[in-house]
């Protein structure tokens, strides 16, 4: 089954998996037709916990949840063809938009919302830096994760929720921001599984 993985960097870890069809940036994945199941990557700077921060301190430009629509479309491909978003934890987008708050080791759902919620850290997927990461999927019932929360030397930023007085390394942007090869195929999985149901 073909997957759609939207929001991606060209050249990254999607490029190049059997059946995946990238939407790098050049390709606006707002637009994205259908009909295939995604794993959805919306841009998160807008939306992450640091965000408010950023628009204090750099006004309008930066304004929480200004990204364009991409969030509100990711969601909407997701809900309308299956598949799974991804989002660091504690996304302002996840109240935004009304999503149940995900849980550590364990997938659950709202009586009010299609999806099921979960939250990961990529670290036990070999992400280099602890990267807390929130889900969101539709689809059947989804298999279980890998819900590990591995000991790390590095972060992905210095704000408390992400950090402990033992991880002083802070990663550069563009590894924080990279996603691990077993990640994307547990996600290409996931999202596999949607179209089948």
């Amino acid at each position: 089954m073909n997957v759609a993985a939207l929001y991606v960097e060209r050249g990254g870890v999607y490029d190049g998996l059997a059946g995946v069809d990238p939407w790098p940036i050049d390709r606006d994945a707002r637009t994205y037709p259908g009909p295939h199941p995604v794993v959805a990557h919306p841009p998160c700077a807008r939306w992450c916990a640091l965000a408010p921060l950023v628009e204090h301190l750099l006004g309008d430009g930066y304004r929480l949840g200004q990204d364009n629509g991409c969030f509100e479309s990711a969601l909407a491909a997701v809900r309308l063809f299956g598949g799974v978003l991804e989002h660091p934890a504690y996304s302002f987008a996840w109240k935004r938009f009304g999503l149940p708050e995900p849980h550590w080791g364990v997938w659950r759902r709202s009586l009010l919302d299609p999806g099921w919620v979960t939250a990961v850290d990529q670290a036990a997927y070999g992400h280099p830096a602890r990267k807390r990461t929130w889900l969101y999927y539709v689809g059947p019932e989804p298999d279980t994760l890998d819900w590990r929360l591995v000991r790390v030397g590095r972060q992905v930023s210095s704000f408390a929720h992400h950090r402990r007085f033992d991880e002083p390394e802070r990663v550069r942007p563009a590894l924080a921001a990279a996603t691990p090869p077993a990640f994307a195929v547990a996600l290409v999985d996931l999202a596999r599984k949607a179209g089948r149901g």
